[in-house]
């Protein structure tokens, strides 16, 4: 499990990055259209941190992956109702939004309140 959640984590890095020059280039017009470039580059900033958090706990982790999948759901909730926000001009995206933020919150408390020897 731990070798595909390290391909997971990669995947999700590689994601981020070609979003990031996505939406500085071929989507920039869309975007700035909508006045919403500083909410995509936010999307884009959560989600390379997070994946690189995650590529860290699928490499150290052996057992329990409670962070690792609150920070995948923190991702795909946080991130991914931005960048829809900010392709479609759907404000009510913005909504969803702090539903990603919590997992993002609860995956570092896990790691924090964890119980001794389990990740």
């Amino acid at each position: 499990m731990t070798n595909g959640l390290v391909r997971i984590a990669a995947a999700l890095c590689f994601l981020a990055v070609a979003l990031g020059a996505f939406g500085a280039h071929w989507l920039r017009s869309t975007i700035e259209r909508h006045g919403l470039a500083d909410v995509w580059n936010k999307a884009v900033l959560y989600h390379l941190a997070h994946a690189v958090a995650l590529l860290a706990l699928a490499l150290v982790a052996n057992t329990n992956r409670a962070t690792w999948w609150l920070l995948f759901a923190g991702i795909i909730i946080f991130s991914g109702s931005l960048y829809a926000m900010s392709l479609t001009n759907m404000r009510w995206l913005g909504a969803i939004t702090p539903i990603g933020g919590l997992c993002f919150l609860a995956g570092w408390l896990w790691l924090i309140v964890r119980p001794q020897g389990q990740m």
